[in-house]
């Protein structure tokens, strides 16, 4: 997929030197217009990459995803054997051993790649970003990856979001809800009623069994939207963007 024009200036590829950590992992940026306060970090879907994502949302909206205090990061999944396409090689953030709601979840490397991200949340926090102003999200595969990442892991982010999105029935997101006892990050989900890869009804379950464990949710159903970016869905994702990460006049005015 070709950059946008100016993208690859906010693009780093890192060495493989230290590809153990999340400084392994390309990134695609998107600077805030202003002072920095906040950070975003969207995970894309299985077989797409930081820019690809950047990409895609620029072309639904007709222009980049940009906020006046919130830098976004786009991140790119390391290439590994994924199983539901026979072993080949793939960008994706944990293998699968099928596309089913009722199949046991990859856990080993769901872990794996909980431990990277944790590194690029780590960077932000270094930089003098607080968790409290940091959301964590993404499409498809991407959404599945943030909820592990949020509730089993960093309970303490603004919020999370997933968009086309699931978690597979006996998911380990489950069952540390379940001995949780604190606040939870709050979840925005988004999914198309038309969805023939993951479907709504699959979407649907996820939010009411986190919903159930103590997740304060808002669900959107988007009628006849297949497994893909809607303009209407980024547009309602902006705005609870804001509502979870406010500039600092809006913060002064609550």
């Amino acid at each position: 997929m070709r950059a946008p024009s100016g993208c690859l200036r906010a693009c780093v590829f890192p060495t493989m030197a230290a590809a153990s950590g999340s400084v392994g992992l390309p990134r695609c940026l998107v600077s805030p217009a202003g002072r920095h306060s906040a950070s975003l970090i969207f995970l894309h879907g299985s077989g797409d990459s930081g820019l690809g994502l950047r990409t895609w949302i620029k072309q639904v909206l007709n222009q980049d995803l940009t906020f006046q205090h919130i830098k976004i990061i786009y991140p790119t999944a390391p290439s590994r054997p994924y199983t539901p396409l026979n072993g080949s090689i793939s960008n994706v953030w944990f293998d699968r051993f099928k596309i089913s709601n009722d199949c046991p979840e990859h856990i080993e490397s769901i872990d794996i790649m909980c431990k990277v991200l944790s590194g690029l949340i780590d960077e932000e926090v270094k930089s003098g970003i607080k968790k409290n102003r940091i959301l964590i999200g993404g499409f498809s595969m991407g959404g599945c990856m943030a909820m592990h990442l949020a509730y089993r892991n960093h309970q303490d982010v603004a919020g999370v979001f997933a968009l086309s999105s699931f978690l597979n029935k006996g998911s380990a997101v489950y069952e540390a809800l379940k001995k949780s006892h604190g606040v939870l990050p709050e979840l925005f989900q988004c999914h198309g009623t038309a969805d023939e890869l993951v479907l709504h009804s699959w979407g649907e379950e996820t939010n009411s069994l986190l919903k159930s464990l103590g997740v304060s949710t808002r669900f959107h159903s988007l009628p006849n939207v297949y497994h893909e970016l809607n303009k209407t869905e980024l547009e309602k994702l902006k705005s609870w963007i804001l509502t979870k990460l406010p500039g600092e006049m809006e913060r002064q005015n609550e």
